[in-house]
């Protein structure tokens, strides 16, 4: 896997955001998660005080407000389904402007927006500031199953291979004056996924061939086996640190 491989969501920098390992903010994001999620729906204010620590992170990581408010579109699918749920659900009925609203419903879309915007924009800032190459190696000195890290960073090194040999099929079919514009056509772009499924297995298949005959036996070398500093661990757990008291209180009050 190239060093080359940077994602859109990386923002190239040189703050302490960015120089902490990558298994340290893995762990950090996750235990934030942990704890944004333990936090009850009910306690609104707590859910704001986690918003300024991620806000806190993001300027210490240079990373601006509008790359973050951008990269939040991806969980647009998930907000459609939560403006769905005071419709739907049923129980104790309240009005807004005139509509009728379930209570429930709108505690359950509320728990859904807060909790859902907040692990994203973790994930973004994690990403934002780690290179993809970095991350599987993270996971890697996490020691997560060797298995589940192969498949992880193979995906990334030849998911850019296979939209290439996808773009030149499409290019290809258009050459030959091919517009897909209906049902009709659906055919022609199932042969097509067919096809791309195909040369995708013969890959692999090319590729693990000459893995073996280069001495592979199913497990991957340890490339990055530095032990992240009790400063760089003290620095990457302050967030979900910083977070636990407030989810504390928040169950309490």
């Amino acid at each position: 896997m190239g060093a080359g491989h940077a994602h859109r969501l990386y923002r190239r920098g040189d703050s302490p955001v960015h120089a902490l390992p990558a298994h340290t903010k893995l762990v950090a994001v996750l235990g934030f998660v942990l704890v944004v999620v333990s936090t009850p729906r009910e306690a609104v204010w707590a859910f704001a005080g986690y918003a300024a620590l991620l806000g806190a992170v993001a300027a210490r990581a240079r990373v601006p407000a509008g790359f973050l408010l951008r990269r939040l579109a991806i969980e647009l699918p998930f907000v459609a389904f939560a403006l769905l749920m005071p419709f739907v659900v049923p129980g104790e009925q309240t009005e807004l402007l005139g509509v009728p609203l379930s209570v429930p419903g709108l505690w359950g879309a509320w728990n859904i927006l807060a909790k859902g915007t907040l692990g994203v924009a973790a994930s973004v800032l994690l990403a934002a500031t780690t290179e993809l190459r970095a991350l599987i190696l993270g996971l890697q000195r996490l020691r997560l199953p060797a298995l589940l890290v192969q498949i992880a960073s193979f995906m990334i090194r030849y998911g850019d291979l296979i939209t290439d040999e996808m773009r030149r099929m499409s290019i290809a079919r258009r050459s030959r004056g091919f517009e897909a514009s209906g049902v009709r056509h659906w055919g022609v772009l199932a042969k097509s996924a067919g096809a791309l499924f195909i040369r995708s297995y013969e890959r692999g298949e090319r590729v693990h061939l000459a893995m073996v005959s280069r001495g592979y036996t199913g497990t991957m070398p340890l490339l990055d086996d530095r032990p992240a500093t009790r400063a760089q661990w003290a620095t990457a757990l302050a967030l979900p640190l910083a977070a636990l008291p407030i989810c504390l209180l928040g169950r309490t009050l």
